[in-house]
């Protein structure tokens, strides 16, 4: 056991608080990396507020990116010094794993709730185990044990700070668009939510070639960024039908939800085009039901479609992502806000607030 700093959500809704814990060896197939940086996504505060069913008190966290300080058994596609990125967990050995789905994981919910497959958590406090094993990371610490199965290389030259939300938040809206859809050219792209996930969705869109693009949001700065990123037309969802408003821009090819309100939903559903696909990521309250007419989804051939993670295989789409980075057409600097790791309720205010579109804790 070596000792940590990690921040603990211990009450639905109440502040992280920092606090030194015990982190145990890396299993088989794990690492112990030391975190330089991670992204605060809106399911860790889903998490925390338990509108997942994650148990408390928890170690959250799982966009980190760090470097790798010693092997567990069996590794040997990573080297103790290797820098890299912690994307969200899956088994790598079940039917989609095994067919390029790993968010689909047969597996998967013990990485969301925060377990190791055998129930066993490499975190604990005092003696007495905690749920330490987010997304098969539990980033928001200064020291994590993570499966290699979601682990990406990085260079040492990228800004630990920026790569951060490749992991999840701008993988998930750039695959949304980019692998789901599979967006083409001259169709219309309407993003709802313009937080991380749907600023990413319309930096794809720019770089697929849709047209025009759609921002949807409450917030008047958010939607002014998204302008910036790529939106050709705004709406500020506070004001008018949105239905006639996007059918009064030809309706739309391409929908993506990241607010998870059924009644949002279901006006962007009936501004569809024929044929047109909508896609959501947006975590509702627990038990949201969507109620549509089964057929007018028939007769329009209209699809509607759940997706974790942009159905990205990280180690095949994250470097794909870097390589926009790198080439000027995905500026993770116009998302980023970066604080001491000590601030994190201050950042998770400021995410709420507007203030920050993606906060990024530093830990040193």
């Amino acid at each position: 056991m070596m000792k940590i700093t990690a921040a603990i959500a211990r009450e639905p809704g109440q502040d992280f608080s920092i606090e030194a814990c015990e982190l145990g060896e890396p299993g088989p197939g794990e690492v112990l990396v030391k975190v330089e940086s991670c992204g605060i996504c809106h399911t860790d505060i889903a998490a925390r507020n338990q509108d997942m069913p994650v148990p408390l008190p928890a170690v959250l966290g799982h966009e980190g990116v760090g470097c790798i300080e010693k092997l567990g058994e069996g590794v040997s596609d990573y080297q103790v010094g290797d820098r890299v990125l912690m994307s969200f967990g899956s088994c790598g050995q079940c039917g989609n794993c095994n067919t390029g789905a790993p968010g689909y994981c047969d597996n998967g919910l013990a990485y969301f709730v925060g377990m190791r497959l055998d129930g066993s958590s490499p975190v604990s406090q005092n003696g007495k185990p905690m749920t330490g094993h987010f997304f098969a990371q539990s980033s928001f610490a200064n020291y994590c044990v993570a499966s290699t199965v979601n682990l990406v290389k990085l260079d040492d030259s990228l800004p630990a700070e920026l790569m951060a939300p490749l992991a999840c938040g701008v993988q998930t809206g750039m695959g949304a668009v980019l692998l789901a859809m599979k967006a083409q050219a001259n169709k219309s792209l309407v993003v709802i939510g313009c937080g991380t996930v749907g600023l990413a969705a319309i930096i794809a869109g720019k770089i697929a070639g849709c047209d025009p693009i759609i921002a949807v949001d409450l917030m008047e700065s958010r939607l002014e960024l998204a302008s910036e990123l790529g939106a050709t037309h705004i709406i500020n969802g506070a004001e008018g039908n949105l239905t006639e408003q996007l059918l009064a821009l030809g309706g739309a090819n391409y929908v993506l939800d990241t607010t998870g309100v059924p009644q949002v939903i279901s006006s962007a559903i009936d501004g569809m085009k024929k044929q047109g696909h909508m896609v959501l990521v947006g975590v509702g309250k627990p038990e949201t039901k969507l109620n549509f007419d089964m057929n007018m989804f028939m007769m329009t051939g209209k699809k509607l479609e759940g997706v974790i993670e942009g159905n990205a295989v990280p180690a095949e789409f994250v470097p794909q992502m870097i390589e926009y980075y790198r080439n000027g057409q995905l500026p993770l600097e116009k998302l980023v806000t970066s604080y001491p790791f000590t601030a994190i309720n201050q950042a998770v205010a400021d995410m709420h607030s507007g203030k920050a579109v993606k906060a990024v804790l530093k830990m040193a």
